[in-house]
Parts: C-alpha cells; structure tokens; sequence
C-alpha cells in the first residue's frame, strides 16, 4: 500500500524485565482526583463521577528527555501522577473485574499550560488546549502487574531541583484504579496499548527553563525531565 506521506511510527514504551515494547493505543487522563489538588485549584471536593480528558500519542515524552518551555504560557506546571496501562479490552466493566485489564502501571508527569486552562474555564470552553499540547505527556517504563492494585500506602512524589513538591500516597485518591477503569469503559471500550493518567496531588507548581523535574513512584521506575528553551 502507497500512502501520500509516510504514515508516523508507532509510539511504544519499555516494559520492566522484556525486551519487548508496549505499543500506545489512546492517552486518557482524569481531572480532579485528590482532594487537596482539587482545594489548591479553588474548588471543593466531591465524589462526583470522574471526568477524563485526553492527550495525543504522539505527546509522548520519555524519561531523560529534555521539553522545550511550550509557546502561549506564561505558567507551565508539573503533576505527577499514577498512569495505568491497560492489557485487556473490555466496554462496560464491572467495578469488581476492573483490575483484569491491567497490564502494569508507570510513572507519569501531565506537563500543563496553567494559565490558558484557568482562561479557557473562566470562560466555560473545553481546556484541552492547556493539556494536549506538543511533547506534554512524560511517561516512565512500564512496570508489569497484570490484575494488581498498588498498595494504598504506595507514595508519589516530585522534586524539582532537587526540592520537594508533591508527596502524597495513593490511598488519597478519590477514584481508585478499578473505579477509574470502570467509569472510563461506561463511556468507551478500552483497548490494550491505552494508557490512562489517574490524576495529581497537590502541590502543582511553575517550571522553568534549565528546570531539573523528577517524579518518583514507590515500585516503578522514575522520571526525570529537563526543561529546555522555549519553543
């Protein structure tokens, strides 16, 4: 088959312990997933259901590379977060069979243009503009655990520079992984290769050209991102 330009390579990630790679389907991300997150953006916490947003594949950023200062911001933030990779396909699933479509889980930074989201909900339009940009999706290797949960007491921390922002354990999410599985597959199938971001902790802050950013996950392998010039 001839195409009219070539068509992209297909977007992977290492998996622990295999010389095989994981091949990325979709990127779905949940807003508003730890209570003290959702307090520091100036709401209060409710255990409405969970809404997601997405990133495109080729968003991609793997660990140790370097991401220009994005263009139409002012205020670029980090969030770490929990990012599950799915195994299995499955629509509708059961809160209780949830975790059979795990495949593993890694660590993950949702980069995100602060300010246009605030403008962009002050007036009531989507934000995906503030979080499907250009090289905004830092994900780590990808750790085998199919049909596990990580121990509530798992910690997910950031420092940049060498300083701590984010500290905070997984049994602090809203949502937990089988929830978040649940709702997502209510709304669409998933499919092995997706990947889903579960949401960050407070603690969200700037970065800065020549910025050092490593989020670290108990179990999983760290990332560290360097923020270059801007673009």
């Amino acid at each position: 088959m001839e195409y009219v330009f070539p068509p992209l390579p297909v977007q992977s990630l290492p998996v622990a312990g295999d010389s095989r790679r994981f091949a990325l389907r979709r990127i779905f991300c949940v807003g508003r997933n730890y209570a003290d997150h959702i307090r520091e953006m100036g709401f209060q916490p409710e255990r409405e259901p969970p809404f997601f947003f997405t990133k495109p594949i080729d968003a991609l950023v793997q660990d140790g590379e370097t991401v220009a200062y994005p263009p139409l911001t002012e205020n670029f933030h980090h969030e770490a977060e929990l990012v599950i990779a799915i195994g299995k396909a499955g629509a509708d699933i059961a809160v209780a069979n949830a975790l059979d479509h795990v495949f593993g889980y890694a660590t993950g930074n949702d980069l995100t243009r602060r300010d246009l989201q605030f403008a962009l909900r002050d007036r009531g339009r989507p934000w995906d503009w503030s979080k499907a940009f250009d090289r905004s999706a830092v994900v780590g290797t990808i750790s085998p655990r199919p049909g596990q949960a990580l121990p509530g007491a798992t910690r997910v921390r950031l420092n940049v520079n060498g300083e701590t922002r984010q500290d905070a354990t997984l049994d602090t999410m809203i949502w937990n992984v089988a929830e978040i599985i649940a709702a997502l597959s209510a709304s669409v199938t998933i499919l092995p290769g997706d990947l889903i971001f579960t949401g960050t902790p407070a603690g969200v802050g700037p970065l800065e050209e020549g910025d050092k950013c490593t989020v670290e996950i108990d179990g999983l392998a760290p990332i560290t991102t360097l923020i270059g010039p801007r673009a």
